[in-house]
């Protein structure tokens, strides 16, 4: 029984650890954030310039520096910002073959100092390029050949011996995410232009595929006048969970749901017979068929809704979209 209840003081110190490393590290990232100035707009523009000169932007590091560049430089290419790593010793070796005048670096460092990084510098600056230094000391080496400077200082690691790097790391992160969120907005990103670059994902599918060519066509419509019975053996037939009820010049006038009949038998069972008008969801929320299929998905996530109607462009009935037709498309 001792050992046990040891044992769970020991896990709940470690939770209290860890709530501190949160803690000490949204410290600094807000200290940081507040000391943004001039520099960081000079070095998004210079990053901005290099990319609509058809250029590219480079990123350096060594150590944790570097696993981070690799991470700020997946996030720039994926929001359009061709990046590519350098790694400081291959490129000693050959790999300075990749930058050409007119690109930007962004060279990190949270001492400043490191060596492998402030060799390759001056072989960087012979390049007709804006270098943006990314480090934690305003009077580092890698500071003062920096044509623009963005510092990430913090007083104390989050590691209890001062010694890992925690908090500096996370800062030049999140320095790195504030650059490509901003360079995004100053370039008129679109959700369109991420799409074309992430072919693969569900957004990117979403984001290029039309509601026409994913929506069920063979959906039960009934004019208004219909009994529930008639819809719920329309949609039976038809294998969907909603029937479409119409006015008589054949525009939308409500919705049936499984759900609906749900509540309408609870209350009556004898509804089969009721004119489905009195039951069904009148002028319900719709999608148009040359919509993009990511306006489907954000209406049936708000609405909460599983079954959406796609009318055309005269507000006639021309498809269902099912949430599970989505899951089925990974499309959600």
């Amino acid at each position: 029984m001792v050992e046990c209840g040891k044992r769970r003081t020991d896990m709940n110190d470690h939770t209290v650890r860890g709530k501190k490393v949160f803690d000490d590290e949204i410290e600094a990232l807000r200290a940081i954030g507040e000391k943004l100035d001039h520099q960081f707009s000079k070095a998004v523009e210079a990053m901005r310039s290099a990319v609509e000169s058809g250029h590219k932007i480079i990123v350096v590091g060594v150590g944790k520096s570097g696993l981070v560049g690799n991470k700020i430089a997946a996030t720039l290419t994926s929001t359009g910002a061709p990046s590519v790593v350098l790694d400081s010793m291959n490129a000693m070796h050959g790999d300075l073959g990749i930058v050409q005048d007119g690109d930007a670096c962004i060279a990190m460092s949270f001492s400043g100092e490191t060596a492998e990084l402030l060799t390759l510098l001056p072989f960087l600056k012979r390049y007709d390029m804006t270098l943006i230094g990314m480090t934690g000391k305003a009077g580092s080496t890698l500071a003062q050949l920096s044509d623009i400077l963005l510092l990430t200082p913090v007083e104390r690691e989050a590691d209890p011996l001062n010694l890992a790097p925690t908090s500096s790391s996370t800062a030049m992160l999140v320095m790195g995410d504030a650059l490509a969120m901003a360079l995004l907005e100053a370039r008129h990103f679109t959700k369109e232009d991420f799409a074309r670059s992430h072919p693969g994902g569900s957004l990117g599918k979403a984001l290029l595929t039309r509601i026409a060519d994913i929506m069920r066509k063979d959906v039960a419509t009934l004019p208004q006048d219909a009994t529930v019975m008639d819809c719920l053996v329309a949609m039976t037939k038809a294998r969907a969970g909603a029937c479409i009820l119409t006015e008589p010049d054949g525009t939308m006038a409500g919705i049936f749901t499984h759900g609906d009949f749900a509540r309408a038998y609870q209350a009556d069972p004898s509804c089969g017979s009721h004119p489905v008008a009195q039951h069904m969801t009148k002028n319900p929320v719709y999608v148009q068929a040359e919509q993009l299929a990511i306006a489907a998905v954000k209406t049936l996530r708000d609405r909460r809704i599983d079954d959406l109607v796609v009318l055309d462009e005269q507000k006639h009935p021309v498809g269902l979209i099912d949430t599970q037709d989505l899951v089925r498309l990974k499309l959600i």
